[in-house]
């Protein structure tokens, strides 16, 4: 019985996502042509996610909410272990207005989503052409030095196993390109509402830690390996 609720619920959570991109998607294209604006698409975009959750049941305990600083362009880094993990930008949006993201350039195909994404500052991302991942990553640069600040997974894809798996050097160039701080969030729970491979959501308590920037200050590109581990090392604290 309790998985044929999960099922429902997903069910009407995904057919209100739907509706909703379909419903507001639009018209908030074309007051940002208008504008230049893009501010009211996170609004509602943020009303969005965040319905779409308490639908789903998920519940979110967050910690260390006065490491995110919104006038400090940063790179926030999570662990990458469902689609679930999405909501981490729900929950620091109202306190980093900036932020943005980059995605699986993929998801571009959608209608209406993938030029909304495109359209607020999201990032695309193909992975599997190096020469256009850079290309993201030096765009992405010119976002945070004009004050946006980015949220993505330096693993690079989902972990099966719930470890923390190496990080790709991405973002850890990003920030020492920008001169930014790297901030690592570990999310604890998104494998159990959603493991990889099942396509509805478990209720669940979903814990999301953030931890204490990291400088990149003074730090040069052949330092990339050492944020990285560094990084690596407080997210895997965090977790345990």
């Amino acid at each position: 019985m309790r998985l044929l609720i999960a099922a429902i619920r997903s069910v009407s959570a995904y057919s209100f996502l739907c509706v909703w991109v379909a419903l507001a998607g639009p018209p908030s294209l074309l007051v940002a042509y208008l504008t230049g604006r893009v501010r009211h698409m996170f609004v509602l975009g943020r009303f969005g996610a965040k319905t779409a959750r308490q639908i789903l049941g998920i519940r979110v305990v967050t910690e260390g909410l006065e490491h995110v600083d919104a006038r400090r362009p940063t790179v926030y880094c999570i662990n990458h272990l469902s689609n679930v993990d999405v909501l981490v930008f729900e929950i620091l949006l109202p306190k980093c207005p900036a932020l943005r993201a980059m995605y699986k350039a993929e998801l571009a195909r959608l209608p209406i989503l993938g030029t909304v994404l495109r359209t607020a500052g999201f990032v695309p991302v193909q992975r599997r052409h190096r020469e256009r991942a850079f290309d993201a990553v030096d765009e992405a640069v010119a976002g945070l030095r004009a004050g946006a600040s980015f949220l993505l997974a330096p693993e690079g894809t989902r972990s099966r196993t719930g470890v923390l798996q190496p990080f790709k050097k991405g973002a850890f160039v990003m920030a020492i390109k920008a001169q930014v701080p790297v901030v690592p969030i570990a999310l604890i729970g998104p494998d159990v509402a959603m493991p990889c491979g099942r396509w509805y959501v478990t209720p669940t308590t979903v814990r999301i830690r953030i931890g204490a920037p990291i400088a990149s200050a003074g730090l040069t590109l052949d330092d990339r390996h050492q944020l990285a581990a560094r990084t690596h090392a407080a997210m895997s604290a965090l977790i345990r």
